[in-house]
């Protein structure tokens, strides 16, 4: 078997530039030394001289020419001055051409103004922070970039671009227009970010396309909180006169306000997942298979009322032993069926059974502030959560059973005339 060649480093010794002129061999000599530290470095080389080049380009179009006298210029060179350009995650320093006007004012270097937008900054320090760098660090995820010097990487700096960045996604979230959106479902459910909680809503419309809908700080047991999420969502454009099917944690304070916001025209499923912990808690450990057991068999029946019977049986079944365990099952009890009631396929059982999709997202979230040790303010809880919800939205597929939501949609349209025709008869 043959050796493996190993790859040549290029060194200024070891480059043949004879033949070229001068200024082609020292040029070529700068760039070998570069390329030793890696592509980017060369790369970050070859962007400056080029950038240096089309800032000259840019005076001599607007001065003329160096050395020729010109009667009809109306600017002339003015020097150089150090500044600084995003380059990447940092800034580094150019030689920025100045120029005044035959009247001695200062000329702008338009090459130079597209240049010094930052906003990519922002973006990238974003991006690594939600991917666990945490600003202290920020430095040890930069490439090698050569002999050239960057800036801006400091902690505080970091800090300034991630806030900057978080405010935008906290104001786009806020500022989605929900109009638009063929919504059928919503998920909401809270957050905890350190001494704060934040309630979040997940809507789901009649394609099964997942949206982050909005967030608010509080609990899901706080009606005040839970109403003006809703209200929020509502001044944005979203039809509370059309029937949304909502599935929430359990909280008295969010199931007051859907009460109070669409009445009796959204019908609401309670998280099975969220119950079945409630009930286990309960119970002692050597009885906690059995009951989960026995509540999975009862919901996973496809007519309500033989897991209603089933349901309730359980529950004087424990109501001697365990009447905390009993209490939880009939608590609620009806609205832990409303999806069997809807007649959905399994498909969408398995979507809208739970709050899963919403605690997905919540996951995400979670895990982009996992290095944040002390938190401020609730404003910056908010902000932290909505960058990380729009960083979920990424990584959104379709829900589960999304070929079968046309049986959701006819079933919410069933409940608003049911609905419709009790008020006629009332």
């Amino acid at each position: 078997m043959g050796k493996v060649a190993r790859p040549r480093i290029v060194t200024k010794d070891a480059l043949d530039t004879e033949g070229f002129p001068e200024h082609v061999q020292v040029a070529l000599a700068e760039v070998a030394g570069v390329a030793r530290d890696g592509l980017l470095a060369l790369s970050v080389a070859c962007g400056l001289a080029v950038v240096n080049e089309i800032m000259a380009a840019d005076v001599t179009r607007i001065c003329g020419p160096r050395g020729k006298h010109d009667p009809d210029r109306k600017a002339y060179r003015h020097g150089a001055e150090p500044r600084l350009v995003p380059l990447g995650g940092a800034l580094v320093g150019v030689e920025r051409p100045r120029m005044r006007s035959t009247g001695g004012r200062e000329v702008p270097l338009p090459t130079y103004e597209v240049l010094t937008a930052r906003d990519l900054l922002d973006e990238m320090a974003l991006g690594r922070m939600l991917a666990g760098l945490s600003s202290r660090r920020y430095r040890a995820g930069e490439a090698p970039v050569g002999d050239v010097e960057c800036k801006g990487t400091s902690r505080s700096a970091i800090s300034r671009r991630f806030r900057r960045a978080t405010e935008a996604r906290l104001g786009e979230i806020f500022g989605r227009d929900l109009s638009e959106i063929d919504l059928l479902a919503m998920f909401i459910d809270g957050i905890a970010v350190g001494e704060h909680v934040v309630v979040v809503a997940l809507g789901v419309d009649s394609a099964g396309t997942k949206h982050p809908l909005g967030l608010w700080e509080g609990t899901t047991e706080n009606k005040a909180v839970c109403s003006a999420l809703l209200g929020n969502l509502i001044e944005r454009g979203l039809d509370a006169s059309r029937p949304v099917l909502f599935v929430i944690d359990g909280g008295k304070g969010i199931r007051s306000a859907i009460r109070a916001v669409y009445g009796e025209l959204a019908p609401v499923q309670r998280c099975r997942k969220h119950k079945e912990r409630n009930i286990i808690d309960h119970l002692p450990q050597r009885e906690r298979t059995f009951v989960a057991r026995k509540l999975r068999v009862a919901w996973a029946k496809t007519d309500a009322e033989a897991a209603e019977r089933e349901l309730r049986a359980l529950a004087k079944h424990l109501e001697t032993k365990h009447p905390g365990a009993a209490a939880s099952i009939l608590e609620g009890l009806e609205e832990t069926l409303t999806v069997t009631r809807l007649g959905l396929t399994p498909s969408l059982l398995r979507t809208f059974k739970s709050t899963n999709p919403v605690e997905s997202m919540i996951s995400i979230a979670r895990d982009s502030h996992r290095n944040v040790k002390r938190w401020r303010d609730g404003r910056m809880a908010l902000r932290w959560v909505a960058a990380g919800m729009l960083e979920a939205e990424h990584q959104f597929r379709r829900v589960n059973g999304s070929r079968d939501l046309p049986i959701l949609a006819r079933a919410l349209e069933c409940h608003r005339e049911v609905i419709e025709e009790r008020m006629k008869v009332a």
